[in-house]
């Protein structure tokens, strides 16, 4: 049987086996620095060739195109398209921008994508390891490669949205906002810190005995909830679902009413779990997100499902509120691991 030991996650000999994972997590700000700072010289030569003409469009190719997708389609000032296909549109050409994030660059269909646009004369701007695949294929008058060296998704497409802010593609990227924010969920949620004053910890053990439903109103805060998501799936075996308010609300409805002689442990090693719905907070203040949010809500307190809440409140800037909400849940997903224990 599967059970969580909460103790574990003020345990110095449990937080040690985790010690690699926990600390890669409170390195997310610095790696933030490290790539903008590293791939300066390039995003200037890049701006150079690009502030004088506006593109005809912007292309995000690859398949880690949709967190461009997310953070530009609400301010892009031309038409903007998320291609993670292996191919570029028929239509890309000379007058078009091409953007490709490639943190590991070891992505064949990436490569042939960026292979393509350089062949089509579009200006290029790709984000990879300078010694991967990608930065091999990506040779050509109108291309620049911001040579990458961390490997993170995130850190990476702070990089690129630096260039495409300094050209008024986007907006703002406020890369030291960024890191101060990821800094700040390092420091709440530190192993060093008890479950007491522990935000992730606290997280982690309310999800022990649950089924996680993970909800963000806005598209960057939805998609935080799928990376949670998909990271407590990993770390921990478990089903754990995000999703719009609609395919949310019939698994909260759908809950049995709550049984206060059931034993937990045996329900949950049953598989026979009750949702808990985790609410990602960036404060955005929207109607539609307001009215979904009271839904979600009402409906789980009618079903006497707990709640958990996720704030970036103090972050400043969208991308900075991402990052806060997605390195929150992933502390939480990574002490829900530590405190899982197998008899």
């Amino acid at each position: 049987m599967v059970w969580f030991d909460e103790s574990r996650l003020d345990d110095e000999v449990a937080l040690a086996s985790a010690d690699l994972r926990l600390r890669t997590l409170a390195e997310s700000g610095s790696r933030v620095r490290r790539e903008v700072d590293g791939c300066s010289e390039a995003v200037a030569q890049a701006v150079s060739r690009s502030i004088d003409s506006r593109p005809r469009a912007v292309i995000a190719a690859g398949p880690d195109s949709r967190l461009l997708r997310a953070v530009l389609e609400p301010f892009c000032p031309v038409p903007f398209v998320a291609w993670p296909s292996p191919a570029l549109p028929g239509w890309a050409g000379s007058l078009d921008l091409v953007v490709v994030l490639a943190p590991e660059g070891g992505d064949a269909g990436t490569a042939l994508a960026v292979a393509e646009a350089a062949r089509r004369g579009c200006q290029l701007v790709v984000a990879a390891p300078a010694d991967s695949i990608v930065a091999e294929h990506a040779t050509g008058r109108w291309t620049t490669l911001l040579p990458t060296t961390t490997g993170d998704q995130l850190a990476t497409a702070v990089a690129m949205l630096s260039f495409l802010d300094q050209v008024n593609l986007g907006p703002d990227a406020e890369p030291e906002a960024v890191s101060d924010a990821l800094d700040a969920v390092a420091i709440a949620c530190s192993p060093n810190r008890d479950i007491s004053i522990n935000p992730a910890k606290m997280l982690a053990i309310s999800l022990a005995d649950a089924a996680p439903l993970v909800w963000g109103g806005s598209v960057l805060a939805a998609r935080a909830a799928r990376r949670i998501a998909e990271s407590i799936r990993r770390t921990s075996g478990r089903t754990a679902l995000a999703g719009d308010a609609e395919h949310l609300l019939p698994v909260v409805e759908a809950a049995r009413p709550r049984n206060v002689f059931a034993d937990p442990l045996m329900d949950a090693d049953g598989g026979d779990r009750r949702p808990v719905l985790v609410i990602l907070d960036d404060g955005v203040d929207d109607p539609v997100v307001r009215d979904q949010r009271q839904r979600l809500e009402d409906a789980a307190r009618n079903r006497e499902v707990r709640i958990e809440h996720v704030a970036a409140s103090e972050a400043t800037g969208e991308v900075a509120r991402y990052a806060s909400l997605l390195l929150s849940g992933t502390y939480a997903a990574e002490y829900l691991r530590l405190g899982l224990v197998e008899d």
